[in-house]
């Protein structure tokens, strides 16, 4: 165990995984393209651990949201792969990686919320 508790999460390491994908294909996009797609992809990239680590903290009902909010910005990153693909800066297999990990991280998550609720409701029930 570590001291944060995001850290155990396998989740959070393969959205890590995620945001060092993000920024080394988004670096080989033209320079005019900094501010309004590599930036945002990349944070919208950073922002699916960030939302993870953040409700990690949080109790169960709050962690079931920010883990929703990474699912959000899941979806975010899927537009941004889709945009980057249309405009010929990803390659089709650089496309399809995108979408694979993010498709993992999808699952991932949503075993995760599924997860928190049962255990909330066990812990409803008992308490009744």
């Amino acid at each position: 165990m570590t001291f944060f508790r995001f850290e155990d999460l396998r989740v959070y390491h393969k959205a890590l995984d995620y945001v060092e994908w993000a920024h080394s294909n988004t670096s080989l996009f033209p320079d005019n393209e900094l501010q309004s797609l590599t930036l945002k992809f990349v944070n919208a990239a950073q922002a699916i651990a960030l939302q993870i680590a953040e409700g990690s903290s949080r109790n169960k009902t709050q962690f079931v949201y920010y883990l929703k909010m990474a699912k959000s910005s899941i979806r975010e990153c899927v537009v941004f792969t889709a945009i980057s693909r249309g405009m010929n800066y990803l390659t089709e297999e650089a496309a399809e990686q995108s979408r694979g990990q993010l498709m993992e991280l999808t699952k991932m998550i949503g075993a995760l919320i599924g997860s928190l609720q049962r255990a909330n409701n066990a812990a409803g029930y008992e308490e009744k």
